[in-house]
């Protein structure tokens, strides 16, 4: 990104599928990579464009999954008048820079950077293979982009994040929010009203009734050489055509119970 103008903060900001946001007291916006916004005012949470410093902090204001199934998205972003806060965790600028897209992979990288930069981070992260992670309190923010990392935690509100081959990951608590976008992932999670998401090849997954599951299919492409996506899609678990407890693969596009 250009440094002809100052830059007051950098960080990531995250929106709806779209890269579409609402400013805080204005409408609606679809941003673009590479361009520069502003607005008259910025004042936490009432006005100008909002962002976080810390990478997964953006999915305390986002869903990783919203209703319809979709993603959210992410981009590094530079605030180029003063960053405002009032909990030195979310803040706003009247003017901002928006950076690249980001991928799920690159916010979990971007995560883990971030934590090594930090000292007495209270986020847990690890880019190890094989690494055994857990964490019991509540609002635990936990990123692993190691190949077969197993992941356990029991407190509520978590946000996982996993990027690596065949990820165990495991949540007993409320309200999390779980991703990989790693191969043969498993997930469980044993909490109430919970949003699971596997965007990688041959992953699986189970949850509790009311909570939402977002499955993915892939397919090998000889032209690409490669696997590709061919279906996504998300279920609600309603104890009748989705089970609760029960793991469930996406194939030819329907759930189907492993």
């Amino acid at each position: 990104m250009s440094t002809k103008e100052k830059v007051y903060a950098t960080g990531y900001k995250a929106y709806k599928k779209g890269l579409i946001c609402d400013p805080t007291g204005y409408k609606p916006t679809q941003f673009e990579e590479g361009k520069t916004y502003e607005v008259e005012n910025a004042l936490p949470c009432a006005s100008g464009f909002h962002f976080c410093k810390a990478p997964l902090d953006v999915l305390d204001y986002y869903p990783l999954i919203d209703n319809d199934g979709n993603m959210s998205e992410f981009t590094t972003v530079e605030a180029l008048d003063e960053a405002k806060t009032d909990d030195n965790k979310k803040y706003c600028t009247k003017k901002i820079r928006i950076g690249a897209k980001l991928d799920f992979p690159a916010l979990i990288k971007a995560s883990i950077d971030f934590a090594f930069e930090q000292t007495g981070s209270k986020t847990k992260e690890s880019d190890k293979d094989n690494e055994k992670i857990k964490s019991s309190g509540n609002y635990a923010k936990i990123g692993s982009s190691g190949n077969s990392a197993q992941i356990g935690s029991s407190g509520d509100y978590a946000k996982i994040g996993s990027s690596g081959n065949s990820a165990q990951i495991g949540s007993s608590g409320d309200y999390a929010q779980i991703g990989s976008s790693g191969n043969s992932a498993q997930i469980v999670s044993e909490g109430k009203h919970s949003v699971v998401c596997c965007a990688g090849h041959n992953s699986i997954a189970k949850a509790k009734i009311g909570s939402w599951i977002t499955l993915s299919e892939w397919k090998f492409d000889e032209n690409e050489n490669a696997y590709i996506p061919i279906c996504v899609k998300t279920k609600q678990v309603d104890g009748v055509e989705i089970k609760a407890d029960t793991f469930y693969r996406l194939i030819n596009g329907e759930f189907v119970e492993q």
